[in-house]
């Protein structure tokens, strides 16, 4: 490989992690929370950091799945059209993957254990179709900023969006007094 390449390479792989790291926060935000809602929804008297460990790797496993899903294209159907479209779209599909995901996590799991595929199958929101679909709800509306701010970014080029809210402003030339 010569060195341009390894030079592609590295700056993909650079951008990978980025990607992952800011897909990591943001559901780990979002996860922790449900976990300390719940805490608080049960009325639990004293809190467990041992869930918050689990928002954690749930994720980082969750940040995984989405780099996947969008390497296989996965949400691209309404890139073309107004903004709301794809944003709302991409929230909706990636929850439904998740939900997904986590259930064949799950099933999966409580195979190797030994457990019978009922046994293994999770309570995602209960077990009324009512309550999957509250979560997935949920879920649809929490992912909405994430693509809404990644979309956005896509279309104002590469480092826009990280610099306009990350970055100080000048002031507009109508602000600026004039010197005396």
């Amino acid at each position: 490989m010569n060195g341009e390449g390894l030079h592609r390479l590295k700056e993909r792989g650079l951008d990978e992690m980025r990607r992952f790291l800011l897909m990591f926060v943001y559901l780990y935000v979002v996860f922790g929370l449900f976990v300390l809602n719940e805490s608080l929804v049960l009325s639990e008297r004293r809190l467990s950091f041992a869930p918050q460990g689990f928002a954690l790797i749930n994720a980082a496993v969750m940040a995984k799945v989405m780099l996947i899903a969008e390497a296989l294209k996965l949400g691209r159907r309404f890139d073309h059209m107004p903004l709301i479209w794809p944003v709302a779209y991409k929230a909706g599909l990636f929850a439904l993957v998740f939900m997904l995901f986590h259930a064949v996590e799950r099933i999966g799991l409580g195979m190797v254990a030994g457990k019978s595929l009922a046994d293994s199958m999770p309570h995602i929101g209960g077990v009324t179709w009512e309550g999957k679909l509250t979560v997935w709800a949920i879920m649809t509306i929490s992912l909405l900023p994430f693509f809404a701010l990644r979309e956005i970014g896509q279309i104002l080029g590469e480092g826009r969006l990280w610099q306009l809210m990350f970055h100080a402003r000048d002031t507009p030339a109508s602000d600026r007094r004039a010197a005396p």
